[in-house]
């Protein structure tokens, strides 16, 4: 499976991003843990110092209740034994802040109790120093409170070697992990600059030759217009030549008819009333084909606001007659205005409608029903996503005529395009080919429906606004 390359430079930065996030958490998590390790630190010895700060005021309180039982002497009572108290509580305070862990608190409730027995011991040997006991008691409870504080240093040491070992660990692997990831992210960041500067080069080579075709398509498009004006000038011309020679042909066959018709033989006038009428159908032929070289000029000058009702109210004006010998009748919606070339709109519904009256079926009276709907470019099947929200007029005209095999819907629009003999229907074949070349001038669609013996329907979608290409 092809992946584009845009698409694997969004990989590539979001995998980059991702390891850059990734080295980002792990090296917080280690300097989180570095920091609380340090903390864990200084709390074991803050916890020590504390602790040999309670240890040495009761050494010292012991050495001097010692002093004054061997000497009686009053100044080794000073501080006194109450005083030394409390400066050991007082310590005692500030170790019990700085510890929040369970068991230890429960080492220090222990501690407090064998300090409470300390007190009473060392009051009540200053108050009487000949009591042996008392000093056998004391050495017995400073034992115990040596013993626990060393119990509580043990487990501050073990804490801190946990929390040692835990962080050489993160150590260990952070430094390999963060190595991968930043070699990773200079991988990919490489890879895609490599692979933008390929693109932007890339772009500008595409830039470069599309700048070319444009200017290869506009000489194309300059020598086309100049190419379509030339032949338009020559049909032009051609038809006004054409015609010359066919009116002094169609001249000459009067004449000749008129001054000796009574000489020359029947047969003969026949020939040249087949001439005449072969001159009458050439001349028709050649104004067809000016019409349809003609058809579908349309630039922003020529559009105009065209009401279609009125429109049409002056087609079926031009086509009373015809209309009438085939005891026709049309209905029709009310149509909105819209924009194009009333000249190419008028040629357009005209031929419609003498299409439709031409192939009347001869057992029926002709009936066309003219119906107009209003829709979005979405709905009515136009291809163009940029038109998909414009309006649209969609006229269906819909007869009871002779109809045409479906099969051949899309051939009557081609030029000299013929469904029936020219002994059957007159025409040239180019009236509806002229419609589809103003249909599609004014950015619309055409299309026919049919059944045979039923009669057709030509389907006209057109634009409310003629809209402008980019």
């Amino acid at each position: 499976m092809h992946i584009s390359i845009h698409k694997k430079i969004r990989v590539g930065f979001f995998i980059a991003f991702t390891a850059i996030i990734g080295a980002s958490v792990v090296s917080y998590l280690i300097a989180k843990n570095l920091m609380h390790n340090a903390s864990r630190l200084q709390h074991a010895v803050e916890v020590s110092k504390r602790l040999e700060h309670i240890s040495r005021h009761l050494k010292d309180a012991e050495a001097a209740i010692r002093g004054f039982n061997i000497t009686h002497q009053q100044e080794f009572l000073h501080p006194s034994m109450t005083e030394r108290s409390n400066l050991i509580e007082k310590e005692y305070r500030k170790l019990r802040q700085i510890i929040d862990d369970p068991p230890q608190q429960k080492n220090l409730d222990t501690l407090k109790q064998l300090l409470d027995i300390k007190y009473g011991q060392l009051v009540n040997g200053a108050a009487d120093p000949n009591q042996e006991i008392s000093v056998k008691e004391g050495e017995l409870a400073m034992d115990l409170i040596d013993l626990k504080m060393q119990d509580m240093i043990d487990i501050e040491e073990v804490q801190l070697t946990e929390k040692s070992r835990l962080f050489q660990f993160f150590s260990n692997l952070w430094i390999p992990v963060v190595f991968i990831i930043s070699l990773i992210a200079i991988i990919i960041g490489i890879y895609s600059y490599v692979t933008l500067n390929r693109e932007f080069r890339l772009q500008l080579h595409i830039e470069s030759r599309m700048r070319s075709y444009q200017r290869e398509l506009q000489e194309n498009i300059n020598l086309l217009n100049k190419s379509n004006q030339e032949l338009e000038q020559f049909a032009y011309v051609a038809s006004h030549d054409l015609q010359e020679p066919l009116r002094k042909i169609s001249t000459f066959s009067d004449r000749l008819l008129l001054k000796y018709r009574d000489e020359i033989p029947p047969e003969a006038g026949q020939l040249i009333d087949r001439m005449v009428s072969a001159v009458g159908r050439m001349r028709v032929l050649i104004n067809d084909l000016l019409i349809f070289s003609r058809a579908g000029r349309i630039t922003p000058e020529t559009i105009a606001q065209v009401d279609l009702n009125e429109l049409l109210h002056d087609v079926l004006g031009d086509l009373e007659v015809p209309l009438h010998e085939k005891k026709g009748t049309v209905q029709q919606d009310h149509l909105p205005v819209i924009e194009g070339i009333d000249t190419g709109l008028h040629q357009l519904f005209q031929n419609i409608l003498s299409n439709s009256i031409k192939f009347a079926n001869p057992e029926r009276s002709l009936e066309i029903a003219i119906t107009g709907q209003i829709l979005s470019g979405r709905d009515a099947g136009v291809p163009s996503e940029k038109k998909a929200d414009e309006k649209y007029i969609r006229i269906r005209v819909q007869d009871n005529g002779i109809g045409f095999d479906q099969a051949y819907a899309d051939r009557i629009f081609l030029i000299f395009q013929r469904l029936h003999g020219v002994s059957e229907y007159k025409g040239t074949g180019i009236g509806l080919a002229i419609c589809k070349k103003i249909v599609e001038a004014h950015q619309g669609y055409i299309s026919a429906e049919s059944i045979p013996g039923a009669g057709a329907a030509f389907i006209i979608t057109l634009p409310l606004k003629q809209l402008r290409e980019d």
